[in-house]
């Protein structure tokens, strides 16, 4: 095996100093992860980039590659439990490392900063580094190998894989390398995607309470429920009821899964608040643009596309959605 010798401790440069960690979650930290989950201050739970170190890491102990999202260090350190280990955490602007890689912070160029700056070739004795696999489409491994000398080594999707992944001398199963997303997960990512719904939600019950003001409606609970449920329904169809249903409704375009979702609960809702043919028609368009297009927005949260898949379907989406909603709105006040 290729080896390599660090420098004496007189010649070596000075680095910054590297802060500990450990396997152990706290209170504190699963606080943070709730909040998090619910999108409160999300983009502030952020991790120092850099070289951190798990036990009582030395030149021999494997090197794990990590996004500076909270949620992701904490996933991939708590997976260490009783490792000595390195991890190297790239600046992703606190996003996960899927997302970033997606988006180019999880990358190539990244990588390569963060191995000179931290003076990893100083601190081993190997070159290989293991990034997780979920990270990818961001990172060209034989560029890593030219601009630093590290071998790219991809790690197992799942944390849990990587004790496994270890003991076979780093090679992964096939089963490492398949992401599942089974419905306790979906569950959990839901909060955000209801957080990130009460912006769009809350313009359109207002403009339905100026569309009743301005028609001369008088703006009682039951006059209003009527006319705002439907749209309630449509942001329980888009952000919780497409994500949890996921795997069960038809087409792979999460906006067209989105739609067809949003058509049934809007319409259900019309006939529960006993909206008449056809005025209940712009009620079930107008809602059913809103779910499609909070739908579309989770995929961000699943493997289901790639970023390719994704600009195709904001192509065809976004105008879809918009002429969705303007009929709808158009019916509303011509019915």
């Amino acid at each position: 095996m290729e080896r390599f010798a660090a420098p004496p401790a007189e010649q070596a440069p000075s680095y910054k100093p590297i802060p500990a960690t450990t396997s152990q979650l706290t209170f504190r930290d699963r606080l943070v992860h709730w909040r998090a989950r619910f999108g409160m201050g999300r983009m502030h739970f952020r991790v120092a980039p850099g070289l951190h170190r798990l036990g009582a890491p030395d030149g021999t102990s494997p090197v794990f590659v990590s996004a500076n999202y909270r949620l992701s260090f904490d996933a991939l350190r708590t997976s260490l439990s009783g490792m000595d280990a390195w991890i190297l955490v790239l600046d992703t602007k606190g996003v996960n490392v899927w997302c970033a890689a997606s988006k180019g912070t999880f990358g190539t160029d990244e990588l390569v900063r963060c191995i000179a700056e931290t003076g990893l070739a100083d601190r081993l004795q190997h070159r290989r580094i293991i990034v997780p696999q979920l990270g990818a489409p961001g990172v060209a491994g034989r560029q890593v190998r030219e601009r630093t000398g590290f071998s790219v080594v991809w790690g197992p999707v799942e944390g849990r894989d990587i004790p496994a992944f270890l003991q076979a001398g780093l090679k992964a199963t096939p089963a490492m390398r398949s992401k599942h997303f089974p419905l306790v997960e979906r569950i959990k990512v839901t909060p955000i995607e209801l957080e990130q719904a009460v912006l769009p939600l809350a313009l359109v019950l207002a403009l339905i309470a100026a569309t009743m003001l301005v028609g001369g409606s008088p703006v009682t609970g039951s006059a209003f429920l009527r006319k705002a449920g439907p749209v309630v329904a449509a942001v329980l169809a888009g952000a919780f009821m497409t994500p949890i249903l996921l795997p069960w409704i038809p087409f792979r375009a999460l906006a067209a899964k989105g739609a067809l979702v949003g058509v049934f609960c809007s319409a259900f809702t019309c006939l529960a608040l006993g909206l008449k043919w056809p005025a209940s028609l712009g009620w079930i368009l107008l809602p059913t643009a809103l779910a499609s297009f909070l739908a579309m927005n989770f995929t961000g949260a699943t493997t289901f596309s790639n970023p390719s898949g994704v600009r195709k379907e904001l192509r065809y989406a976004i105008p879809a959605q918009i002429a969705t909603a303007v009929a709808g709105l158009v019916l509303v006040f011509l019915l």
